[in-house]
């Protein structure tokens, strides 16, 4: 068989049991019928006889589930390697991303499309610095690149309803698989918050890769976390709802040449003071060096993950 030029390693056959289904969206009546508002995909994916802690992949900003599933250059994803590692992994489009339905006039208006400056800006600066795990090119035409770039999205403009309804299909989503350990990307953060917030019994742990942050920010073009980690409004509070999170182990990742690390230590800081058992997985600290905002689709994906699946393996222990 061949591969497109940017297939570089073809992924090894195993056996995994695997499907799609969706989380439905509330029901609404608009001028062109009855419709769902948000829905959400998600694909799963388990080996026969899957053993590990059930895992929810949640992607960030304007990303899509894909994001977990191959890296720009062709490798298997985290999805892939926690499959292997004998996980039963969902793979989440959240409303209005990816496979999830996104008609502005059903979800929202949303904000600009992702771009090559966006995405420069945020995973692959062109002055590279330290970020050395992007060892590609950094320019449209270059093929990783446009394969990154390909996939980006846009965020809502009202990132508060957005993170409610996240939130919401989440929970949807727990009820109908069980207690999870959610894996939560930056922008897609927040509704791992909330979701752990509403229901604890439901979340049996988070990563939080690079999070959205700091608390309390007014992230320009963005919108505002009013209410700590969210825009959305906690349930109960923020107070009660922090007392709630605190009872959910968590992990914060950061990497070494990222505009956010600054504040992931911000949110693992607060995550802190609120009571909450809080590890950080400091990928430099750990010597794993040079890696950017997208550290699970770099060059050393592998290497970056290995310190998330020994966290994840504890939390049963």
């Amino acid at each position: 068989m061949s591969y497109p030029t940017h297939l570089t390693s073809p992924v090894e056959a195993i056996t995994v049991r695997r499907g799609t289904f969706w989380v439905p969206g509330d029901v609404e009546q608009t001028p062109a019928g009855t419709v769902q508002v948000g829905p959400m995909h998600v694909e799963w994916e388990a080996a026969p006889n899957a053993a590990g802690a059930p895992i929810v992949l949640i992607h960030g900003g304007g990303g899509q589930g894909a994001d977990w599933k191959t890296t720009p250059d062709g490798r298997p994803g985290w999805a892939d390697r926690l499959v292997r590692a004998g996980h039963p992994v969902y793979v989440v489009d959240r409303p209005g991303h990816g496979r999830s339905p996104a008609h502005a006039d059903v979800v929202g208006p949303v904000g600009p499309q992702g771009g090559y400056e966006s995405t420069a800006f945020v995973f692959v600066p062109r002055d590279a610095g330290g970020h050395a795990r992007w060892p590609w090119g950094r320019e449209a035409g270059d093929a990783e690149l446009d394969q990154l770039v390909a996939s980006a999205g846009s965020l809502p403009a009202d990132i508060a309803v957005g993170q409610r309804r996240d939130a919401d299909r989440l929970l949807r989503l727990l009820a109908e698989i069980g207690p999870a350990v959610l894996v939560a990307h930056s922008a897609g953060a927040p509704a791992a918050w909330l979701a752990a917030m509403a229901r604890p019994d439901l979340v049996s742990g988070i990563v939080a890769v690079e999070p959205m942050g700091p608390p309390f920010a007014e992230i320009p073009g963005i919108g505002a976390l009013a209410h700590g980690l969210t825009a959305a409004e906690p349930p109960a509070g923020i107070e009660a709802a922090l007392a709630s999170l605190a009872r959910v182990p968590v992990a914060v990742v950061t990497g070494e040449a990222s505009v956010f690390v600054p504040a992931g230590h911000s949110v693992a800081d607060y995550l802190a003071e609120h009571g909450s058992a809080v590890t950080r997985i400091d990928l430099p600290a750990l010597g794993i060096a040079g890696n950017g905002h997208g550290l699970f689709f770099e060059a050393n994906s592998d290497e970056t993950l290995a310190p998330v699946r020994e966290w994840i393996a504890k939390l049963a222990s």
